[in-house]
């Protein structure tokens, strides 16, 4: 298929929670979407009907043949890519304390799936979004990072850590891929979704400490993604997106 009017985008872990509120964000704001999850095929292709303009592709993130397999098929499905975000990823809990706990097994895990994932599908995708660039704007790639990669917080040393050289690759990329393609990240704190509703200390620390008086919900965060997604001049920033808590 072909989209000669409509620009393509990406996202990543997008048949829930942040993705898919991402998703749906830049479906209203016109682009084609592709949705992509690990493992909840039936509610990607649900979510692909309900947009209309959209396409499903499942992938392990984990394995590099499957994440080549995905920026292709994204690619080919409406003959153009011109942005990818980079949301999905995983995490482990695991109290700071308890380095016994955080197993080199665990660094490897999140490593691969939080940071060389995002480094692949970019490297994959390089070459459509210089096309987007040549169509006159430039490509766009937004990774989704975390408050945890920013400040000495997170559910787990690895998980922050992962997060913290997300956002350095975000900066790295932007200057080696510029003027062609911009690379930009967001670093929310507490999101609203199923993962976090029983997080009810975090959820008390966000109401009474953060200025805004409340936890993120998804679609704050897929606003700030589309907005650095519209700009033609933005490059290498990571936006912190918690409610003003890090002012604190």
């Amino acid at each position: 298929m072909k989209s000669d009017s409509l620009p393509v985008a990406l996202i990543t872990g997008s048949t829930s929670g942040i993705g898919a509120a991402i998703a749906r964000r830049l479906a209203a704001d016109g682009y084609a979407v592709v949705l992509h999850s690990r493992s909840s095929a039936d509610a990607g292709r649900a979510l692909a009907r309900e947009l209309g303009a959209a396409a499903y592709v499942q992938a392990d993130l984990a394995d590099d043949a499957q994440r080549v397999r995905l920026v292709r098929e994204a690619a080919a499905h409406w003959g153009r890519l011109d942005v990818l975000v980079n949301n999905a990823g995983i995490s482990r809990v695991i109290a700071h304390a308890d380095l016994a706990a955080a197993t080199p097994d665990i660094w490897h895990a999140l490593y691969e799936v939080n940071v060389v994932a995002p480094f692949r599908l970019a490297t994959e995708a390089q070459a459509a979004l210089r096309e987007a660039a040549a169509r006159g704007r430039p490509g766009s790639v937004v990774n989704v990072s975390s408050h945890a990669g920013v400040r000495p917080k997170g559910a787990s040393i690895p998980y922050a850590a992962t997060k913290a050289a997300l956002n350095h690759v975000t900066r790295l990329l932007a200057l080696a891929l510029a003027p062609d393609i911009r690379v930009n990240a967001v670093a929310p704190g507490l999101v609203d979704t199923p993962l976090t509703s029983d997080w009810t200390q975090a959820q008390q620390l966000w109401q009474e400490k953060s200025p805004m008086r409340r936890s993120a919900k998804p679609e704050d965060i897929a606003q700030a993604v589309a907005m650095l997604v519209d700009s033609d001049y933005l490059t290498g920033e990571i936006l912190l997106c918690d409610g003003g808590l890090n002012l604190t």
